[in-house]
């Protein structure tokens, strides 16, 4: 697939077409190497022992992670009895076949796919001085003819004269399977997937939002079993069965009023997706959502500063509400267990009261622990290759966010996820 353009795409399927067709010479050189080009060099070996290849490549773990390479490309090389010269931190790219050659932009598939056409390339060709420069630079026995092919002494001193300029030596057998170890025990993610999550990332994320604490009016003591059998009646029916509500639900306490408000801010910024999604918020609303929600606390803090003031006095009275009902009960039938502790063998309505004060110790609670536990908790997570995949996402998307389109988002997200 030889090309006389200047500018071109070089991709991982045309380089292997590329050094498929070499009959001397492959130099390659970049921060990694994938499948293709590196099977295409593999065969070489194969098919003849009279080209001379070599390669260097940056063998590091976070060079496969940006996936400038694959370990099962290195791995195709070994076997083959090429071992490529380690360059730690080579980001250029450099191919030459005979005496052709090109200078290219390396692709970390994390970030993007390959370019399949020169309508977007990523090489520039060399003309036959720039190989002939590059191969004295890259390549031993490039050197070594290149000297003995000089026309005159000078030229031939110069050449001698030029270091070599990446890597001189292949990478150890431990640090290759060091690396090794490390990409096996926790394998790279699929890169098309990562390509079509970060389409959404600039968009979006999943947020949850809590308030813990502030319903007061829904707090209920469950009444210990040992005053339940002492017996009931429908004076306080509405709130005293086997739980007693603490709060009047119309109370002064409840948060009724800072559960609309929050709801309010769930709906203008943080739309469902639907159960199987969550709540979602558009990125450049984050900052509003973030001022509401600061506004919200200030509003949170004075109600807890209300509640604060007068909650253990309404505790207390709701108490008082209990033993005022169970009292005279006791006194009707008191319990075995007052009985059995009784010296005169009939409890006063002292020991009763005191009964009772202790038997509801162990559930009535204590005012600065309900205020204590209000909070408004916020929770911020990135989207997920998963979420994003289900069938459903882009209509719940359009359909959360109406004014928005996202046509061109998931004409992306479609193209990110192209096999390369």
């Amino acid at each position: 697939m030889r090309t006389s353009a200047i500018f071109t795409a070089l991709s991982s399927s045309k380089l292997a077409s590329l050094i498929s067709q070499a009959r001397h010479r492959v130099c390659y050189a970049a921060p990694g190497i994938q499948n293709e080009a590196a099977i295409a060099i593999a065969n070489l070996t194969e098919r003849s022992g009279m080209v001379d290849i070599t390669v260097f490549l940056d063998i590091d773990e976070h060079t496969l992670r940006m996936g400038y390479g694959s370990l099962t490309a290195l791995e195709a090389l070994r076997n083959a009895g090429i071992h490529p010269m380690h360059s730690a931190g080579f980001r250029s790219a450099v191919l030459i076949v005979d005496t052709e050659g090109w200078v290219f932009t390396p692709t970390a598939l994390y970030l993007e796919a390959e370019p399949h056409s020169d309508a977007t390339p990523n090489a520039v060709r060399l003309t036959e001085t720039q190989v002939n420069e590059m191969l004295i630079r890259l390549c031993p026995k490039a050197r070594e003819e290149a000297i003995y092919n000089a026309t005159t002494p000078i030229e031939a001193r110069r050449i001698a004269d030029t270091a070599l300029e990446i890597g001189e030596e292949p990478l150890d057998e431990y640090s290759f399977e060091m690396v090794k170890q490390a990409i096996e025990l926790a394998p790279p993610v699929k890169f098309d997937v990562a390509r079509q999550v970060r389409v959404f990332e600039p968009y979006l994320q999943y947020v949850e939002l809590t308030l813990s604490g502030a319903a007061i009016q829904r707090h209920r003591v469950s009444i210990p079993k040992t005053i339940q059998l002492l017996g009931s009646s429908k004076d306080i029916e509405g709130r005293l069965r086997t739980t007693f509500d603490l709060i009047e639900k119309s109370s002064q306490f409840s948060s009724k009023t800072l559960d609309a408000e929050l709801n309010d801010i769930r709906k203008n910024f943080t739309p469902s997706l639907g159960k199987d999604h969550g709540r979602v918020v558009l990125k450049n609303a984050k900052p509003h959502l973030i001022k509401r929600l600061q506004e919200f606390r200030q509003k949170l803090k004075a109600h807890q500063e209300k509640v604060e003031k007068e909650l253990q006095a309404r505790l207390d009275e709701s108490r008082k509400q209990v033993v005022e009902y169970y009292l005279p009960l006791a006194k009707a039938n008191p319990p075995d267990v007052l009985l059995g502790q009784s010296l005169s063998g009939t409890p006063s309505e002292k020991n009763i009261l005191d009964w009772l004060e202790k038997e509801l110790d162990s559930v009535f609670p204590k005012a600065e622990n309900m205020i204590h536990e209000m909070s408004l908790e916020e929770r911020f997570k990135d989207v997920t290759y998963e979420t994003l995949n289900q069938t459903d996402f882009l209509e719940s998307i359009k359909k959360a966010f109406p004014l928005v389109n996202w046509d061109k988002a998931y004409s992306e997200f479609k193209a990110a996820g192209e096999t390369t």
